[in-house]
């Protein structure tokens, strides 16, 4: 097994307007790649590289004055359990602080149970339920966990 990179190798940055987007990984946390190309635009993508391997990556979209949210985090399935995942929360929850938010926003799906528990472990609150979001908006159903994937559970953070 490959050695979890620490804190200090790890290294984060915002893709370029000019660099392709890591698609495989962002379709790791979202199936739709129109809806992931669609929010990718709008907002900034971040990457964790170690080494020049990209290890994660996460979405941040503005979307109302002083609030941003934290719309994709995805980490290579070869690297997961590593504690990658809290790393891009942290420096999504830094960057929105440097960008002057006050609120934080994440929603996620109710048969993503390690999700659900990383954000509430990084701070997040359930402040409410988008009952059948995931029906509505893809096409195919979303199975995860033996769980249908049917609501999305909005959390936040005051920052």
């Amino acid at each position: 097994m490959t050695p979890v990179p620490s804190h200090e190798t790890l290294v984060f940055r915002a893709l370029s307007d000019t660099e392709e987007l890591p698609i495989d990984l962002l379709l790791l946390a979202d199936p739709s790649r129109s809806l992931v190309e669609d929010y990718a635009r709008r907002g900034r993508c971040f990457v964790a590289e170690s080494q020049g391997q990209m290890l994660g990556v996460y979405v941040l979209l503005p979307t109302r004055p002083e609030t941003a949210e934290l719309v994709n985090v995805a980490v290579d399935e070869r690297w997961h359990g590593r504690g990658i995942g809290k790393k891009l929360v942290a420096h999504a929850v830094d960057t929105a602080r440097e960008a002057r938010c006050r609120t934080l926003e994440v929603g996620t799906g109710n048969s993503s149970i390690g999700q659900l528990a990383l954000y509430q472990k990084c701070g997040f609150r359930i402040v409410g339920v988008d009952l059948d979001f995931f029906v509505r908006h893809y096409p195919e159903p979303i199975y995860e966990n033996g769980l249908h994937c049917r609501d999305m559970i909005r959390l936040s953070m005051d920052l």
